[in-house]
């Protein structure tokens, strides 16, 4: 709460923010004419929605964005050489990634070898708080492996959802959003830093990014992002010991990490192979029920939005609003799931509502 209370520092924040935002949009110019140049070209198939070769690579803006943001503010952490050298492997990754597409398994290692390095740097999920049972300190491989799979599932996570213009950063901003006021709120400096930096660079990047998008951010920007919240999600929210406050950063990337997992259940429900990519995930499917490009990436960011929203008062809340709180979500994930054909009648019931609902809606503005 200091922080509020600090004309200087909030000064230096809203400057930081603008170094972002501004180095990002103006970068990302220069880094389409690099990516024409070396074709590094998004080419369309089956399974992606544009029509013709966009420029990838553009998440180097983002990069580049965060990181004169962060070297203005200086922030302190004393494992940033730790966490700054497992961005820049995470980044190579992505930018090999673009250019070359790496097989699944090179990028797993290449995702892997950050976590290792925060993990040995002391940056690990150390304990959870359960219901009934209180706070529970986690044995050192026991840290060692949900860690991991923390980092690399939240990295994928992120990777995954960028199938629509302005969707990933759209989804990341809301997330890094509901993450920095729960900062503010315990007076987390460094988490503050690092979400108003990655925010503005977002910010920057949806301009070129929004439909009709000039430029993807491709791996190097998805998986980058990834990167940071997972670790920004380790530093904020993962340490801050009360009732049930692991599910914290579960509710606020809840959109990203469901649509993973149900991804995840989907391919191994129908013996395909859970790496190789698909075109059923939640925007997909919305897609499908006639919904445009710009409603179907509006849409789901008020479904982020919501989760944000919810995150930050179950963070808060009494029992009784957790409670309601446990009670909406699982309303929205059952829609969630079914919408993904994964429960009920398939997907359907839900398809069929909102066909109705935005047909509707088609037909009033049309009259």
């Amino acid at each position: 709460m200091y922080v509020f209370h600090d004309p200087i520092l909030l000064k230096k924040l809203i400057i930081a923010f603008l170094i972002s935002f501004l180095t990002t949009f103006l970068l990302t110019y220069p880094i389409i004419k690099v990516a024409i140049r070396f074709n590094i070209m998004d080419i369309p198939n089956k399974r992606k929605v544009n029509k013709v070769p966009i420029p990838r690579m553009g998440g180097l803006g983002i990069v580049l964005g965060t990181t004169l943001g962060l070297l203005y503010l200086r922030p302190f952490q004393e494992h940033l050489l730790e966490i700054a050298i497992g961005a820049f492997i995470i980044v190579i990754t992505g930018l090999l990634d673009d250019k070359f597409s790496l097989p699944p398994l090179i990028k797993l290692v290449g995702q892997l070898i950050p976590a290792v390095i925060l993990i040995f740097a002391g940056i690990d999920i150390e304990r959870i708080s359960l219901p009934f049972f209180g706070i529970v300190e986690l044995s050192v491989p026991l840290r060692f492996v949900i860690t991991a799979i923390w980092i690399i599932g939240i990295t994928n996570a992120i990777n995954l959802i960028d199938g629509l213009d302005g969707l990933a950063s759209g989804v990341s901003t809301i997330a890094l959003a509901s993450i920095m006021v729960m900062a503010f709120l315990d007076g987390r400096l460094f988490v503050i830093s690092l979400c108003i930096t990655l925010i503005g660079s977002n910010l920057g990047f949806l301009i070129h990014n929004f439909h009709p998008a000039k430029v993807y951010m491709g791996d190097t920007g998805s998986l980058f992002l990834g990167y940071s919240i997972a670790v920004i999600s380790i530093l904020g929210l993962f340490k801050k010991v009360t009732l049930l406050g692991f599910i914290i950063p579960v509710i606020v990337l809840a959109l990203p990490i469901f649509d993973t997992l149900f991804a995840i259940i989907r391919r191994a429900k129908n013996g395909e192979k859970i790496m190789n990519p698909d075109k059923k995930h939640i925007h997909h499917q919305l897609l499908s029920i006639g919904l445009s490009h710009r409603q179907t990436v509006l849409m789901m960011y008020g479904i982020s939005l919501i989760f944000g929203i919810l995150g930050i008062v179950f963070s808060r809340a009494s029992m009784g609003l957790l409670l309601f709180v446990a009670f909406l979500l699982f309303v929205i994930v059952y829609i969630l799931a079914e919408l993904v054909g994964l429960v009920g009648k398939g997907r359907k019931p839900i398809l069929h509502f909102f066909n109705k609902l935005f047909s509707k809606f088609r037909l009033n503005n049309t009259s």
